[in-house]
Formats: C-alpha cells, structure tokens, sequence
C-alpha cells in the first residue's frame, strides 16, 4: 500500500480550535495536507492553511537551538504523529499546534471544505466528530495549555 507524507495543523485562536469539513471524507479535520516536493512540513502548513482558509499561522513548539553550523532553519516538532488510511493508501501524518496570525476570519475554499469553524474543547466530545480527531484534538488542547 502506498504511504503519503502529510501534515495537520491543530490551530488555536481565542482558546478554540479551528477545523474544517473536507468536502471527499466527508468529516471534520484540521487543516493541512500532502507535502510537496521540495517543501518542509512547516512550509507546506502555512500553504494549506492560506489555500483552504485564507489564515496566518504560526507554527509552536520549536526548539530553543540557535541556528548553528550549516543549519539554515529550525522546524516546529509535532506533537503526535500517526499512518492512516485513506481508502486506497495511507497517510503518514505529522500533526503540529499552531496559532492564527492576524485575521482569523475565514476565507473558504469551496474546492477542498464545504466548512470550517472554531471548536472548544466540549464541542470535540460531539458526536459528528470522530474519535482520532476528537482525541488528538483533546491532546492538542492539553499541549496548547502547557506551552502558554
């Protein structure tokens, strides 16, 4: 089965968590998606974000290291990653906690979401969410709350 490298961006304003309806699964999800050649994670995040969304984001949880040697760039740690499928192949996803820069009104992108809203921590126990995205959100908000 073939394995995809892609991303997920579990980002906060005003202490809620932004997701969005993607219009081919049919669920709610974080934003984000595959990497392309030649883009870092964190380059890839910022593009899916302001092509579904219209958003700024920054991207938490990098390391204190000064840049040193021939190191040109210090990229944002995830802080779960996981494979899952997607039909016909999976998905390695590395999923990050961000934060809207600026603006957070949303922009919709009707091609890839047919919505996008910002959820509390109560709201992922709904039941239209599903479980992985309800317990890595939760997980999310817990990371959040200890980076702040």
């Amino acid at each position: 089965m073939k394995i995809e490298p892609v991303v997920a961006g579990y980002s906060f304003h005003s202490n809620k968590l932004l997701l969005g309806f993607h219009k081919k699964h049919q669920m709610w999800l974080p934003l984000g998606g595959h990497i392309e050649t030649n883009e870092t994670p964190d380059e890839a995040l910022r593009r899916e974000f302001f092509e579904e969304a219209g958003l700024t984001i920054t991207l938490l949880n990098k390391t204190k290291l000064k840049l040193k040697g021939n190191t040109i760039e210090i990229l944002a740690l995830p802080f779960h990653s996981d494979i899952h499928s997607v039909g016909n192949h999976y998905h390695s996803c590395q999923n990050y906690l961000c934060e809207i820069i600026g603006d957070p009104k949303i922009m919709l992108n009707k091609r890839e979401l047919e919505n996008a809203d910002y959820f509390t921590k109560e709201d992922l126990k709904k039941p239209y969410i599903s479980i992985n995205i309800k317990n890595i959100g939760l997980l999310a908000f817990k990371r959040y709350g200890e980076l702040k």
